[in-house]
């Protein structure tokens, strides 16, 4: 199988990487087949008042070589009417979507360097 080489992005407009690195928190049932992964972005660049011309967010879109995987379940959050911060959730409804998703956030840690650290079984 070919590695497929290109910079991985998140962008809640398409074509406009966001600037911020997300916290992300996976959670994966116990048979593994299904999951979900909520992302929280401090302060992105996509809120600036001058990033308004470039479109409305119409979802998260998580883009890489492979393609794109995308959620419409993006909401912001406001600090006295003041946005603050994206939360976003993609679901994985099967082992596939959780490999492809998988695949996606290590070409993200690669391109952003960042490292994955996996909460122990018994701290559930």
């Amino acid at each position: 199988m070919e590695n497929i080489i290109m910079k991985a992005a998140i962008q809640f407009v398409k074509g406009i990487d966001e600037e911020v690195i997300p916290a992300v928190k996976l959670t994966r049932s116990r048979d593994g087949n299904t999951g979900t992964a909520t992302f929280r972005f401090d302060q992105p660049t996509i809120l600036d008042k001058n990033m308004a011309q470039m479109g409305e967010i119409t979802g998260m879109y998580l883009v890489d070589g492979e393609g794109s995987l995308v959620t419409r379940e993006v909401n912001a959050r406001y600090i006295n009417g003041t946005p603050q911060a994206i939360e976003a959730i993609y679901i994985m409804k099967n082992r596939e979507a959780w490999d492809r998703f998988m695949r996606f956030m290590e070409r993200y840690s690669l391109s952003n360097d960042l490292t994955f650290t996996k909460a122990n079984s018994s701290e559930i």
